[in-house]
């Protein structure tokens, strides 16, 4: 009985806290369904006192759990400062975002921050559904918000400087970005993330210092190489940038990229025969069609009209694009009209390039391009093979003669 009469008191005491000094001083039902779980407890103890009966061991668990230990569950965590209409409102808003419905969740989630400014997850989750609907400069206004609830939250610096790069705000972007690698250099997103936009800008030197000190800290991380290579190639250090290519494809040989750009700067110094090996590695992933189509030419300057036509067909096959290109492309006029074209009811089926991977590929082209205007008569007379340009002495002879085409004398 002692025990029956303590349980009572403190029960009592309980309910009349959370009632007069949480539900009605703070005007906040929410509190509701913790008062009426209290009142089921307590009136399942009278019906044992009484009647003698629900005396089983579950009916006395259930009574202290919905009399005792749930309330004062909830006043040591309000006592850290979380409250519990916060903690409900977050529980409503997490159940509809589950099953769809955005427009409830939101509904709770302003509640949330309207009783609860600082709350941390109720801004983060209002943040990330106004992404989601595309609602960008509120996700921004949310998430810097979270960013001053908790300052070191390093993603969430990280997602606003995305949010901001894709409503155009690059500067912007840029700053934030630089700020976060210093502070964590090892979240090597916004280490990628940020060279990108110094490839974009034609910022190569800054690319350049930026990969390079991430090297220190990923020193086996073929993404960097790959970075590298393509800085040094935006600034014509073609060595070094085939080094670099060379450096990805040892650590990570599946990554069909570094052999597509291998075999780029292969036909840059007329390399016919490695730029075959390394387009033919770069029939994998996002490079497989523009490997198929450089084949196609190869095999057509080789004299191998069936495997100009297969890689052809190929390279249409991933990316309906190329059976325009090849139409167009002078070297190919032999084998085009055996190019079978796309069908219409057929989805396209294309690999789309990051901006600074289209950007290396035109600048590469257009290179190609330009050596192609060297005066061959002029090399042979000195007894050199252009289709043997050898790595060493490519870049030399690359720009010697593009000084004799521009001043002959």
């Amino acid at each position: 009985m002692l025990e029956r009469l303590i349980f009572i008191i403190i029960a009592f005491l309980l309910f009349i806290y959370i009632f007069l000094y949480k539900m009605i001083k703070k005007n906040d039902t929410t509190y509701l369904w913790i008062i009426s779980m209290q009142a089921i407890g307590i009136l399942i103890n009278l019906i044992q006192i009484v009647f003698g009966v629900l005396t089983g061991i579950v009916f006395i668990a259930i009574c202290y759990i919905l009399c005792v230990i749930i309330p004062i569950l909830i006043i040591l965590i309000e006592a850290k400062g979380i409250h519990f209409a916060e903690l409900t409102y977050l529980a409503m808003a997490k159940t509809y975002t589950l099953t769809g419905n955005n427009k409830k969740a939101k509904e709770f989630l302003i509640k949330c921050v309207t009783i609860n400014d600082k709350s941390y997850y109720g801004h983060k989750m209002l943040a990330e559904i106004y992404e989601k609907e595309g609602g960008m400069r509120k996700a921004i206004d949310e998430y810097v918000k979270v960013l001053e609830i908790r300052k070191n939250d390093h993603q969430t610096y990280f997602t606003i400087s995305i949010l901001l790069r894709d409503l155009g705000r690059k500067d912007e972007s840029i700053h934030m970005l630089k700020t976060l690698t210093k502070k964590k250099p090892e979240l090597y997103k916004a280490t990628e993330m940020l060279g990108d936009l110094y490839i974009e800008q034609e910022k190569f030197s800054e690319a350049l210092s930026l990969y390079t000190k991430a090297l220190r800290i990923h020193p086996n991380k073929y993404e960097i190489y790959y970075n590298l290579g393509i800085v040094h190639s935006r600034m014509n250090e073609f060595d070094l940038a085939k080094e670099c290519y060379e450096k990805a494809a040892e650590i990570n040989h599946d990554f069909a990229n570094s052999h597509f750009r291998l075999g780029q700067l292969s036909l840059l110094y007329r390399d016919i025969d490695g730029a075959e090996d390394n387009f033919l590695n770069g029939l994998n992933g996002e490079t497989e069609a523009q490997a198929s189509f450089e084949l196609a030419k190869i095999y057509v300057i080789k004299n191998n009209p069936e495997k100009a036509k297969m890689f052809a067909n190929k390279a249409v096959d991933m990316d309906q694009k190329y059976y325009n290109i090849i139409q167009e492309e002078s070297l190919l006029t032999a084998v085009k009209h055996d190019v079978v074209p796309p069908k219409e009811d057929m989805a396209p089926k294309e690999h789309v390039l990051s901006h600074k991977e289209e950007m290396v590929n035109e600048y590469l082209k257009d290179t190609y391009n330009l050596t192609k205007k060297i005066n061959l008569k002029e090399a042979e007379a000195e007894g050199i093979n252009i289709n043997e340009f050898k790595w060493e002495k490519g870049k030399e002879n690359k720009q010697r003669y593009e000084k004799q085409r521009v001043d002959p004398n």
